[in-house]
C-alpha cells in the first residue's frame, strides 16, 4: 500500500513522514494554505533519502513550468490537480519520472483517464484538496489496469475502511494528519503514524510477479 503525505511545508514534517514509513511526500506549489516556494522544497528534498518519492503538486500550471520546477527542485514526480488536458498531462509525463493526474470523483474524464498518459490516477473529492470525503463507489469509473491513488477526507480513523472498500493502489492525505488548529499544514506525529499503520494493515496481501515493481521512480531521469 503506497502512502503519500501531502501538503508538507517544512523539513521537520518531511522527515516525520519518512520516519513513519510513508512512501512519498507532496509539496504544494498551487495557491493553498499549504503552498510552498520551489526553493524551499528544493532544500528539503536534498535532505531526504533517495528512495522517497517527492512530488510537486500543481493546478492548471503551464506544462513547461511544471517540468521546469520539477527539474530545478530535484523532485521525482508531478501531481496535476487542476483541469489539465490530456495533451498537457502527456507533455509532462514524457519529461517527468512519474505523473499523478487528479480527477474529481464523478468527473466524466475519469472514464478516459487512460488517455492522459499518467502513471497514477488520483480520485479526490468534488473540490480536490478540500479534504472532503465522497462516495467511494465513484472510483469504479476508473478504467481497469490503472493505479488508483485515493484521496479526499482520509484520516487515521477511516483510511482502513477506505482501503478495504476501494482496494486502491495507494492513499493520499494532507489535512487528515495535521495538528488541530495548527497553521501552515503542520503534521501531527501521532496521526501520521496511525494513518500509515492503519492503511498498511488494511491492504490485501500482494505478491509481486518477477521484475514487477510498483515503484520505479528511482531510475535516473
Amino acid at each position: 500500500m503506497f502512502v503519500k503525505i501531502c501538503g508538507v511545508t517544512s523539513e521537520t514534517d518531511a522527515l516525520l513522514a519518512v520516519a513513519m514509513d510513508a512512501d512519498a511526500v507532496g509539496f504544494i506549489f498551487a495557491p493553498s494554505t499549504r503552498q510552498i516556494a520551489p526553493v524551499v522544497a528544493r532544500d528539503i528534498v536534498r535532505r531526504l533519502p533517495s528512495d522517497i518519492l517527492t512530488v510537486g503538486v500543481f493546478r492548471d500550471e503551464a506544462p513547461e513550468r511544471v517540468v521546469s520546477i520539477v527539474t530545478s527542485t530535484g523532485l521525482r514526480g508531478a501531481q496535476l490537480s487542476g483541469h489539465e488536458t490530456a495533451e498537457a498531462t502527456r507533455y509532462v509525463a514524457e519529461r517527468v519520472p512519474l505523473v499523478i493526474k487528479a480527477f474529481a470523483a464523478g468527473s466524466p474524464d475519469l472514464a478516459r483517464a487512460g488517455d492522459f498518459g499518467a502513471e497514477v490516477v488520483m480520485v479526490d473529492g468534488a473540490t480536490p484538496g478540500s479534504g472532503q470525503t465522497f462516495d467511494w463507489s465513484l472510483v469504479d469509473a476508473v478504467p481497469p489496469g490503472l493505479k488508483v491513488l485515493l484521496a479526499g477526507g482520509l484520516h487515521p480513523d477511516n483510511v482502513a475502511d477506505a482501503v478495504a472498500r476501494v482496494q486502491p493502489w495507494g492513499v493520499d492525505v494532507a489535512s487528515g494528519v495535521e495538528r488541530d488548529g495548527a497553521a501552515g499544514g503542520r503534521k501531527d506525529p501521532g496521526k501520521v503514524r496511525r494513518f500509515v499503520a492503519n492503511a498498511r494493515a488494511a491492504a490485501p496481501e500482494w505478491v509481486p510477479e518477477p521484475d514487477d515493481s510498483p515503484y520505479d521512480w528511482t531510475e535516473d531521469t
